[in-house]
């Protein structure tokens, strides 16, 4: 192994552990959905707002970090979004004793924030660390970490915060030590110790990164020659760029709109006690994750591109079956759905890079920018549900159109030509 491949894998391995870490954050938010509508007395639309706080970071400060980035570096941008994000953490410990919504909201905010950094640097950084030929597999590849990060939150993180008790006022024992409100305390004190976990885990990642040699890319060797633009918003002028940011929106709705409600289809439309649901959100992760890992060596032989459309074509018929169905036949479509999302994001990511040369972080923050689609989308689903119980499954329409839009950028929108 020569030098600089060397060089690449230890940068890699370590670019991978922030795809692991931000996943376990992104994909606790189902859980602190259900588990808000408990201790904040929540319906679904009212919880699901707790998407919007989280993502909404996404859409404000892609552009700020690339800007930053483009100023410092890659590795700069890592820290300091390593460190907000554990600070971010640490902050469940007051907030639990205040025990209000928009404490948690702001909370979510501030984690995001950090993830946003993590997100707007590594991307872009896995795709331009060798051949831009490999450059959708190898970003397969390392948001198949992802995929593990969601898998381990899912399955066994939940089952940390979620008590499997669900009482109302109207409901509780009457022997039930300290009453309503020694309920409310017990459930709020089980969202502290995940996020604890995840602050010690993000400081721990952060003290290896200040002491670790990233390579530089792009135009990060001729930084102290040329400075130029901070941020070029012309790339949007780049018709396969626009169509990626335009995909990467309606993508990140739909699979969010799904992940977000599914502990809530499960527990409330399916009929499952929390423990039942959390095992299955573990399966529904597990499937993505194979999904991942199983896309990424198809890629060996098969384009992207044609996989993206296969995979987006294949939900749109899924989404479907929801439609049709509801109940434990949509449950388990809902499952098949998970499987074919899997390559969804970090193939339109990819593509959507291509060709940009010094514009790759500026392009970057739009894409990153498009996860707005997780703060207004899945709160549509939610609103849709909620208004219609008697016919629940109808709000899987919206994640339907998203995939419509994911098809097309794997037909004719990824294709560089200006």
């Amino acid at each position: 192994m020569n030098t600089n491949t060397k060089k690449y894998t230890v940068a890699l391995t370590l670019i991978f552990s922030l795809f692991f870490i931000w996943a376990i954050s992104s994909n606790l938010l189902p859980t602190m959905i259900r588990q808000l509508m408990k201790t904040c007395e929540l319906n679904t639309f009212e919880a699901s707002f707790t998407e919007t706080a989280y993502w909404l970071a996404y859409f404000i400060f892609p552009i700020p970090i690339a800007m930053f980035m483009k100023k410092y570096s890659y590795k700069a941008g890592v820290i300091f979004g390593l460190l907000l994000a554990a600070s971010g953490g640490a902050l469940f410990f007051p907030a639990a004793a205040i025990k209000e919504y928009w404490a948690y909201l702001g909370i979510f905010f501030v984690i995001a924030t950090g993830m946003c950094f993590l997100e707007t640097a590594a991307n872009p950084y896995v795709t331009a660390l060798g051949n831009p030929q490999t450059a959708p597999r190898r970003l397969n590849l390392a948001q198949s970490f992802n995929g593990l990060g969601a898998f381990i939150a899912a399955m066994f993180l939940s089952k940390l915060v979620l008590s499997g008790q669900e009482y109302t006022r109207e409901t509780i024992p009457a022997d039930y030590a300290g009453g309503w409100e020694g309920y409310i305390q017990f459930e709020t004190d089980a969202m502290k110790l995940p996020y604890l976990i995840l602050a010690g885990i993000l400081l721990v990642i952060a003290v290896v990164f200040i002491f670790s040699h990233l390579p530089k890319i792009g135009g990060e060797e001729l930084k102290e020659k040329k400075q130029g633009k901070l941020i070029n918003f012309k790339v949007l002028k780049r018709s396969h760029l626009r169509w990626g940011v335009i995909a990467q929106f309606f993508y990140n709705g739909g699979q969010t709109a799904i992940n977000s409600l599914f502990l809530v289809y499960c527990c409330t439309y399916a009929g499952m006690s929390e423990g039942k649901a959390t095992t299955f959100f573990g399966f529904y992760m597990l499937a993505f994750l194979l999904g991942r890992w199983i896309g990424t060596a198809l890629m060996i032989k098969f384009k992207p591109e044609n996989m993206l459309v296969l995979y987006a074509l294949v939900n749109i018929v899924l989404c479907g079956v929801i439609m049709i169905f509801g109940g434990m036949v949509g449950l388990y479509a809902m499952l098949a759905v998970s499987f074919f999302m899997s390559i969804m994001y970090p193939t339109q990511f990819s593509l959507a890079l291509n060709d940009l040369g010094d514009d790759t972080k500026s392009g970057s923050a739009f894409l990153v920018m498009a996860i707005v689609g997780n703060a207004c989308l899945p709160q549509l689903t939610a609103y849709v549900m909620h208004h219609n119980e008697h016919l629940y499954q109808i709000a899987y329409i919206v994640p339907l159109v998203c995939f419509m839009f994911c098809a097309y950028y794997g037909w004719k929108g990824y294709k560089v030509i200006d």
